[in-house]
């Protein structure tokens, strides 16, 4: 099981999260590791939240590469860093997408420096 997979079954297990109760919407993670895409469908209803594998449409689509998706749910790379690199592109309500944020674990130190660098030429 890869960390991205954990951190969606984590999501799908934890039900209610009281930091979204203002917030109805629905995410989908595409995430491309070469020809392969898996899709993750968040949907989120005052905090309730449901994870699905699925290509449904979203009113957010975020896509990222395998690597990035990892590092982040290993909280190794911070996503609005990632957005700013162009790492993550986001095709809808970027402030939607940007207070997923608060769902990805942060490992603080020097972690964060190494991480930098996932996805990226050298």
């Amino acid at each position: 099981m890869t960390a991205t997979s954990t951190f969606f079954e984590r999501l799908t297990g934890a039900g209610q999260d009281p930091r979204f109760n203002k917030v109805c919407g629905s995410v989908r993670f595409d995430i491309r590791d070469g020809d392969h895409l898996e899709q993750w469908l968040l949907e989120i209803d005052h905090g309730q939240m449901r994870v699905t594998r699925s290509a449904d449409p979203a009113t957010t689509v975020i896509t990222v590469s395998a690597p990035v998706a990892e590092a982040m749910a290993r909280g190794e790379v911070n996503g609005l860093a990632a957005i700013t690199r162009g790492e993550i592109m986001v095709d809808g309500d970027l402030g939607l997408a940007l207070r997923l944020g608060r769902l990805f674990p942060r490992t603080p130190g020097p972690s964060q420096n190494k991480a930098a660098t996932v996805g990226r030429d050298r």
